[in-house]
């Protein structure tokens, strides 16, 4: 173990006072990036009602839209990956023809538009859309062009990531299937699923055939399993991100003296700026943190890691980036400089290409939070005036 003493924040310098009145932000004005959300995971209830009538699929619960998303939201709060991944068969179950993979993917670009996200990336599994006699490609053809027609119309950037699955046997071609589509916007690959029982050095092959392909990697870790998950996506399959990764908090221990000492692996995460994909809400629903309060985010961001925030499965959590942010931010008390850092992060550690992510933090996000701090201090410096 390595001992740190870190500082109370980053920069020690004292902040003014507008930058922490976050009480007084509108949170979708903030300028966000996403990194990791399921596109099965974020359908509006409406879609899929309206999809299920279209395509005559009959299984779900209810066809009111609002008592639907209900149901959704309460599944998924049971304290187990399991039983949150249950409500993915309704949505996965009306996902399964060209239009409605397109609509999806669409109305997801939109939703990002509406919530303040500049630049996402959203990830899925085609093996499951194909039970209509859809092929892989033909899947990931149909959302491409949905993800497509709504960066157009909404200038949004937008990344498609494909997810193999812990418990099958066809990762590598799922593999192949991500580096076919990645001249037409698929940026990395994935493995997801439960892990127990489902190690990733079973995927060997797979993630082989990413990294000969000299392509981008990120793995769920460390979500319901422990440390040797995190270790396994890292040093057999080359992770260059880490999904949740909220296990590593076992291998930090904190001292009374406010000291941390940190293992070989957090330390291994930690030097080389490995980012950790944190989805606050989601991670409660699933029991990987026991609770807000229990979320290992807040000690994560004081000692340095590379941490973002997302969302995951914005329908199961009720949940979007401005939710996300804002929970952060009343829960463990980040200011809009925390806020622009996780931010940072995020956009860094994206799959976009260089040029890209350099031009978005540019012309996108430093204006956007140098505008919001300056109306914050001008608000409190009037305030102030108001209370002498």
């Amino acid at each position: 173990m390595i001992e740190h003493r870190y500082p109370e924040r980053f920069p020690t310098a004292p902040l003014p006072v507008g930058m922490r009145l976050v009480e007084a932000l509108d949170f979708k004005r903030l300028p966000k990036v996403l990194l990791h959300e399921h596109l099965d995971g974020g359908l509006r209830s409406e879609t899929i009602v309206e999809l299920a009538r279209e395509h005559r699929y009959a299984g779900l619960p209810t066809e009111d839209a609002a008592v639907l998303a209900q149901w959704f939201h309460r599944g998924a709060q049971r304290g187990n990956l399991p039983e949150y991944l249950e409500g993915f068969a309704h949505t996965i179950g009306v996902m399964q023809t060209r239009d409605a993979l397109e609509r999806v993917a669409f109305e997801f670009i939109e939703d990002m538009a509406r919530d303040g996200v500049v630049y996402a990336e959203v990830r899925f599994a085609p093996v499951f859309h194909t039970q209509l006699g859809l092929t892989q490609d033909e899947v990931v053809a149909a959302v491409l062009e949905g993800l497509d027609r709504g960066g157009r119309v909404y200038g949004i950037h937008w990344g498609l990531i494909v997810c193999a699955m812990r418990d099958r046997t066809d990762s590598l071609d799922a593999a192949e299937l991500a580096i076919r589509w990645r001249e037409q916007g698929v940026v990395g690959f994935d493995l997801a699923g439960g892990e127990a029982g489902h190690p990733p050095k079973k995927h060997l092959a797979a993630f082989e055939a990413i990294r000969q392909a000299n392509f981008s990697i990120t793995i769920h870790a460390g979500e319901a399993f422990g440390l040797e998950s995190i270790w396994q996506a890292l040093q057999w399959c080359g992770a260059h991100r880490l999904g949740h990764g909220t296990r590593l908090r076992d291998d930090i221990e904190e001292q009374p003296d406010g000291t941390v000492k940190i293992g070989r692996l957090a330390q291994y995460v930690l030097d080389r700026r490995i980012p950790i994909e944190m989805c606050l809400l989601s991670n409660v629903h699933t029991g990987a943190a026991a609770s807000l309060e229990a979320h290992p985010f807040p000690l994560f961001h004081k000692v340095g890691f590379r941490v973002c925030l997302n969302t995951d499965d914005r329908l199961m959590s009720d949940t979007s980036m401005s939710k996300e942010l804002e929970t952060a931010a009343t829960a463990f008390g980040l200011d809009l400089m925390d806020l622009e850092k996780v931010t940072m992060n995020a956009m860094k550690s994206a799959f976009a290409p260089h040029h890209q992510r350099v031009e978005i933090i540019h012309k996108r996000l430093l204006p956007s939070f140098a505008t919001l701090f300056a109306e914050l201090t001008e608000k409190a410096f009037v305030e102030s005036l108001r209370r002498e």
